[in-house]
């Protein structure tokens, strides 16, 4: 048997050195990763949970660029959910993320909204007039609503 010129203090330098190579690719992912989030208005804990993102239906994304499909012009225009998708209620990840009920997209805390994401046809029609009231209300413009898909 041939012996290897690697020795044990040598293998253990290689490997400390590929974990840190692991590690540093990893922190510079996350930062990348990062920088896109920091382009996304937050939920305010002090404002409308309906005025931040992720968003529940078309029509009710705060800022350009900030539908689903990241190509709508404005405000109001999104086409689809950015909130994640849940069937039933009490399933919503998050504050402003249930969607029906008195107020769809304005409970308070995850698991207290009444019904799923994307919305109903009622349930829309609610949340996007109170979305159209909450953003006049703070001096931004809404574009028209999207056309519901087929």
């Amino acid at each position: 048997m041939e012996q290897s010129g690697l020795n044990r203090r040598d293998f253990q330098r290689l490997s400390a050195a590929a974990v840190g190579g692991l590690l540093a690719g990893a922190s510079l992912g996350n930062a990348a990763l990062g920088a896109d989030e920091k382009k996304v208005p937050k939920k305010d804990p002090k404002k409308n949970p309906m005025l931040g993102e992720p968003h529940i239906c078309r029509g009710i994304n705060m800022c350009k660029g900030l539908g689903a499909s990241k190509d709508n012009a404005c405000a109001g225009q999104g086409t689809c959910a950015t909130a994640k998708e849940h069937l039933c209620h009490y399933k919503n990840e998050c504050r402003g993320q249930g969607g029906c009920g008195a107020k769809p997209g304005e409970n308070e805390c995850k698991g207290k909204g009444e019904c799923g994401v994307p919305l109903s046809s009622g349930a829309w029609k609610k949340a996007r007039k109170r979305f159209e009231e909450l953003m006049k209300k703070e001096g931004k413009e809404v574009g028209p609503a999207p056309p519901k898909k087929a």
